[in-house]
């Protein structure tokens, strides 16, 4: 990418999309942009982040895409009836995909590490990097989430690092089946499991994936990923369950203020204590993959694993809010089965009522994992425990409605749980206050929307107001 191309995203604002400006415009490319919570007022924090790394924004109607030098970035959910789109086919510029720039980029470096799965990703990817910057290896990353070690006062929004060495870490999507185009030489796969897409759509993609790396790394406590394995030309494999992996955890201990165990390498026995300030079993899983593809580039199991000590975490990966009158608010990305069981799963390590709000990231995806939804929050709420369900997330556009967050209540109220549906955000926030007791944990967990933060840290200033 050379200082004389000018890009434009359409929706820079979006997780996936920030990071790939953010990289151009460090590397000296002309980069400008536009995005509907921009216009709609939402996340003005972002937006002037943008702003101060140099990226020019603009109204999401088409005013910014103004000639045929431009290449116009989209995600694959960006219909041909957004402005921006119609004024690139009319002043003639390139309309390209998020997947496909991204993919050119990371291709065309020497050590590309590519981290997929339907769980894990943004977290092993960010474990990834910083064991690679603690190494000295000054590598290149894209994320889809903000990544904690590497974000301060200047850098609030740290999902993507610039570097100067020869590895490109990213998290690769399956979801629009974008996956196919990259060709890693490190291929993570931490789990399959329904999300987006049907299990054999998922096990083509990822069979694929692992076929044209040099090295597979996958976890074997997941039947789905184990099941392909012998995909990749060259397989590690990791599993805290699983007795046949290269690389397992033991003596796993959950800590109030994260989780230690032991990561084992099958071949020698050698050993390393691993502290992670991230708590729940799915962050080991994390490690050790992270552990695996460090050793994949040459770094030293041991090295990796002492390296870990100082990971700080996600941004919205059980992150705490903050704590008011004795109850802690938690804001969490968990959107699908297996991230809402890793996520209950972790605090019920620990004692106290868990108060959920749940928002669904879309209508969509509910077609496709609704009974896994139900049976998740059945079998990992407990009693005492509530889930209130505000309507799916909708930004507009079409879209498949056949199941609402109603469904899930239904479901999981027969289930034998106490499951409430809300007519929206605001009633759904009010509920939790009105049920908030000492000793009580509210979890806010839903994607695609950062206002989600902003609704945590109202729960606690409004539970510092309670009298």
């Amino acid at each position: 990418m050379t200082r004389d191309r000018a890009y434009f995203f359409c929706g820079v604002g979006g997780s996936g999309m920030l990071p790939l400006a953010l990289i151009l415009a460090a590397r000296g490319a002309h980069v400008e942009g536009s995005d509907r919570a921009l216009d709609q007022g939402r996340t003005a924090a972002k937006f002037a982040y943008l702003r101060a790394r140099g990226v020019a924004l603009h109204p999401q109607d088409g005013s910014g895409v103004r000639s045929a030098d431009q290449i116009v970035v989209a995600s694959a959910a960006v219909e041909e009836s957004v402005p921006d789109i119609a004024a690139a086919r009319r002043v003639g510029a390139v309309v390209m995909k998020r997947a496909d720039l991204l993919a050119e980029l990371f291709n065309a470096s020497l050590n590309a590490i590519a981290v997929g799965g339907t769980s894990g990703k943004s977290t092993t990817t960010a474990m990834i990097a910083w064991i690679l910057h603690r190494t000295g290896c000054d590598p290149t990353v894209v994320n889809g989430a903000v990544m904690k070690n590497f974000a301060d006062a200047s850098q609030p929004f740290a999902s993507a690092l610039v570097g100067e060495g020869p590895a490109f870490v990213a998290e690769v999507d399956e979801s629009d089946g974008t996956i196919a185009l990259y060709r890693p030489r490190i291929a993570v796969l931490n789990n399959i499991a329904l999300d987006h897409k049907s299990m054999d759509e998922l096990r083509a993609l990822f069979g694929a994936f692992l076929a044209r790396a040099v090295i597979g790394i996958v976890n074997l406590d997941n039947a789905e990923a184990a099941r392909l394995a012998d995909a990749a030309p060259r397989t590690v494999t990791f599993a805290i369950d699983h007795p046949d992996a290269d690389y397992r955890a033991e003596a796993i201990e959950p800590l109030v203020d994260g989780i230690v165990f032991a990561a084992v390498e099958r071949e020698t026995g050698a050993r390393a204590r691993v502290k992670l300030s991230t708590p729940g079993r799915h962050n080991v899983a994390n490690a050790l993959a992270a552990v695996a593809g460090a050793m994949a580039l040459g770094i030293a199991p041991q090295e990796a694993a002492q390296k870990l000590a100082g990971f700080a975490g996600m941004r919205r990966r059980l992150e705490v809010a903050g704590s008011a009158a004795g109850v802690t608010v938690i804001d969490d990305f968990a959107h699908n089965p297996d991230k809402i069981a890793a996520t209950l799963a972790a605090l019920h390590d620990f004692p106290g009522r868990l108060l959920l709000m749940f928002q669904p990231s879309g209508y969509g995806p509910l077609v496709l994992t609704r009974d896994a939804l139900i049976e998740t929050f059945v079998s990992g709420m407990h009693d005492e425990d509530l889930l209130i369900m505000p309507p799916p997330l909708y930004y507009g556009g079409t879209t498949n409605r056949a199941v609402t967050s109603d469904d899930i209540i239904a479901g999981v109220a027969a289930g034998g749980r106490r499951a409430e549906a809300s007519p929206d955000r605001a009633a759904c926030g009010a509920r939790l206050l009105a049920e908030a007791k000492p000793g009580d944990r509210i979890v806010i967990m839903g994607a695609r929307d950062d206002t989600l933060s902003d609704f945590a840290a109202e729960l606690v200033a409004s539970l510092g107001e309670s009298p």
